[in-house]
């Protein structure tokens, strides 16, 4: 089994998540999609899209988030002789398909700095040109994924398209502070004991799929430095992310790229790629 991943991208920590609390083994490729790499002719031809996650098991492709993670759930209680182990609940897939309905794109875009964001932008469309002359029988798929990087760009230039991704987001994270806030005033008819011994997660008391939907958004915040606007703000969410980074899967999916000094390590790498390439001219 092979996940094509990358940790910049949201649905890629997504589905890596799930593959850590499982506990299952799979082949990792790492496809940068800041620097292009999604978009060599060899995983472009599987995958015109380029986007990322992309799970692959023998000629079984995958491409959509909730998709592979539902794979994933299969494959545990398949391969795993454990009556804890289950299918996810009406209520977590509900939750799932909730988390997911928020693009997190325009609203990360349009908080990257000019400066960075231009530079990339222009450095991914060099890529894309790159590669239509590199594979002709391409250049029509690599075209339109051009179109679309210029439509993102105008499309960040109206305000009305960031105010409702951000609006969206909003909206999502108080309906989850609320029912956080359900879990916690439910767990006040036990002890203090019983009640330290809980677990709030989102779909209740135990962790679940919905939990490694959501922890990836709480991720992008604290790596856009909004931490206090967003989750600070909203006490048992903040709870809650301290909890969850504590998860063995939260530190090896995340927390290794994006924790502490680490994120300016891993994005200063990115960085240092694109201004060298620019400089060589080569894409």
């Amino acid at each position: 089994m092979q996940l094509y991943h990358h940790p910049y991208s949201l649905d890629s920590q997504k589905v890596r998540l799930a593959w850590e609390e499982k506990g299952i083994d799979y082949t990792s490729f790492h496809m940068n999609p800041i620097t292009g790499k999604n978009l060599r002719p060899s995983f472009f031809r599987m995958n015109p899209t380029a986007k990322l996650p992309v799970f692959q098991n023998g000629s079984h492709v995958i491409f959509d988030t909730i998709e592979i993670i539902q794979y994933i759930e299969r494959i545990a209680v398949v391969s795993v002789n454990n009556d804890s182990i289950a299918f996810s609940s009406d209520e977590v897939i509900q939750w799932m398909h909730k988390i997911q309905e928020w693009n997190p794109k325009f609203f990360t875009l349009s908080h990257v700095p000019e400066k960075y964001r231009q530079a990339v932008s222009k450095f991914f469309r060099r890529v894309l040109i790159a590669r239509m002359a590199e594979s002709p029988d391409l250049a029509s798929s690599y075209h339109r994924k051009l179109k679309e990087a210029y439509h993102t760009e105008e499309k960040l230039r109206d305000p009305e398209v960031v105010r409702r991704s951000k609006e969206h987001l909003i909206r999502l994270l108080d309906e989850i502070e609320d029912s956080l806030s359900k879990t916690y005033i439910a767990g006040e008819e036990f002890s203090m004991a019983d009640r330290l011994s809980k677990t709030a997660y989102i779909a209740g008391e135990e962790f679940s799929m919905a939990d490694v939907m959501f922890i990836p958004v709480l991720a992008r915040l604290a790596l856009l430095n909004l931490e206090d606007e967003y989750i600070n703000s909203r006490p048992n969410m903040a709870k809650y992310w301290s909890l969850v980074q504590q998860r063995p899967s939260y530190k090896k999916v995340i927390g290794r790229y994006f924790g502490g000094w680490r994120k300016y390590r891993t994005l200063a790498k990115t960085w240092c790629f694109i201004r060298l390439r620019n400089t060589l001219k080569k894409y």
